[in-house]
């Protein structure tokens, strides 16, 4: 038995999230069937972390595990050829230790969000970011998103459906930039609650449009309350941008493309 690591970029829009559904189309699915096509065995992905439908991945890592003597490149070949007509295409394929695992073996998560801050609505980007009309005040937003970094409890920022055993997560990074009418909100954390970027973004949207201050943002984290949230951004504009692994694992973890 072999252990594969892969690299997964994917359009978040057909499917219902990363993980296996009863009830539609998944990321992780399409991978297994794809796989199972392949080697003719039952296989299994599992990832550096989930994502809600609507979700997008640049550079999502996985692993599975497959009996049949196969290359990483002839089994990557393969499995794009059945993808096939889905929006998901494995970038890199490696050979990894039977110890190493996608989500466990993970030391940090990176996300982006993207708001396209103009009048004018989505054409080639609709689905892939949220257009907000009114203008933004990035530096505002950068300034409130500083008093969400470090180790809190981030309860007014989860999912009621959230099951992760504790709201306290440190997150390591969250940062503000503008690029003409772009927005990009980046975040960095060993792990995510769940709607937990999202729920920030959302926030700090609130503070860009003059409707929050910066000291709201903090108020709303110690309340600890969901009931004090603001705003839940939508799912369109987020993309799970890579997953860090500890430095023996340098071989394993191929730089990003794009």
């Amino acid at each position: 038995m072999t252990r594969f690591a892969l690299t997964v970029e994917f359009d978040g829009r057909p499917f219902m999230g990363w993980q296996r559904q009863s009830h539609g189309p998944s990321v992780q699915q399409a991978i297994e069937d794809a796989a199972g096509s392949v080697t003719g065995e039952t296989v299994t992905v599992h990832a550096a972390g989930r994502t809600d439908a609507g979700v997008h991945g640049l550079g999502m890592r996985a692993h599975l595990d497959i009996a049949r003597d196969l290359t990483p490149f002839r089994l990557m070949e393969a499995l794009n050829a059945r993808l096939r007509p889905n929006p998901v295409a494995i970038l890199d394929c490696v050979v990894v230790p039977d110890d190493w695992h996608a989500r466990f073996s993970c030391r940090a998560r990176h996300y982006e969000y993207r708001i396209v801050n103009r009048r004018a609505p989505l054409t080639h980007e609709k689905g892939l970011a949220w257009r907000l009309a009114n203008p933004l005040d990035a530096p505002a937003m950068h300034d409130a998103a500083q008093q969400l970094v470090g180790l809190h409890d981030f309860t007014t920022f989860r999912s009621a459906h959230c099951q992760s055993d504790s709201p306290v997560k440190t997150l390591d990074r969250l940062d503000v930039t503008r690029e003409a009418d772009r927005i990009l909100i980046r975040a960095s954390a060993r792990s995510f609650l769940h709607h937990q970027v999202r729920s920030m973004v959302g926030c700090l949207a609130l503070v860009g449009q003059g409707r929050w201050s910066v000291s709201d943002v903090g108020r709303a984290l110690s309340a600890k309350d969901r009931q004090a949230l603001g705003l839940n951004a939508p799912p369109d504009g987020l993309f799970f941008l890579r997953a860090d692994y500890p430095r023996a694992d340098a071989a394993v973890d191929p730089p990003l493309s794009g």
